[in-house]
């Protein structure tokens, strides 16, 4: 059981250098919402609407936010600074949408983990973001590609270099799941990547590869390039 006394589903926890209310702020503010939630789309500022905003259970005094969909974020001091949980919803019972289920379960552990990187690093800053996906694979696949070798294995603080889609990158890991991998960039601004492979499960579940740029500060020709540069290396890879 969680918790809060619900059956339980998939959890993730980031902890967050930074007081509770700043974090819980960046779940209420949809300013805030728009520099780690997803990714540059049309449809953004809609999406972050509806799960954050629409048919939602806030309650602010004990920083907790049932979100569209069931979705279930909790936010506690910790230490000095704070502890985000997201507890996921039970299965729908629709195989059409179960069949995502743990793709979402990744997506949202990307999300989290943008989220601390954007409190920590970048408060305040405004972030453009690139998504690139692709079928199924293991994550070592998609790193291995990639040239990432040293940095999935490595701990979270690890210094490394790396040439990524012809271009010369460095920064630290971030962050290590069992089907991701972040790591800074600092030619970014300073930014960060995060790495998704993760295959279907037997229960159904599609799998995916990803990878998913974000950027702080860049000049408009600077990203043209990146953008330009990681979409002729994802259709050849």
């Amino acid at each position: 059981m969680n918790d809060d006394g619900t059956s339980a589903t998939p959890r993730i926890q980031v902890t967050v250098a930074a007081p509770a209310d700043e974090v819980w702020r960046s779940l209420r503010d949809r300013g805030v919402i728009r520099q780690w939630h997803g990714w540059d789309a049309a449809e953004l500022d809609a999406e972050i609407d509806s799960i954050y905003f629409t048919d939602v259970v806030e309650d602010a005094e004990r920083r907790t936010l049932i979100a569209n969909g069931g979705d279930r974020f909790e936010v506690r001091p910790h230490g000095s600074g704070a502890r985000v949980t997201l507890t996921r919803a039970p299965l729908s019972g629709n195989p059409d949408w179960d069949a995502y289920y743990d793709e979402v379960t990744e997506g949202w552990t990307t999300f989290m983990h943008q989220l601390r990187f954007a409190v920590e690093r970048q408060p305040g800053a405004t972030r453009r973001t690139l998504l690139f996906s692709g079928p199924d694979a293991a994550l070592e696949a998609v790193t291995g590609r990639l040239r990432l070798d040293g940095p999935v294995g490595a701990p979270p603080g690890t210094r490394y270099t790396a040439t990524v889609a012809a271009q010369d990158i460095a920064g630290e890991v971030w962050f290590r799941s069992e089907h991701q991998l972040g790591v800074t960039v600092d030619e970014w601004g300073a930014g960060l990547l995060v790495v998704v492979g993760a295959q279907a499960s037997g229960t159904g579940s599609t799998g995916a590869s990803k990878v998913v740029l974000s950027t702080f500060g860049l000049p408009v020709e600077e990203f043209a390039e990146l953008e330009r540069q990681w979409a002729d290396w994802w259709r050849g890879r």
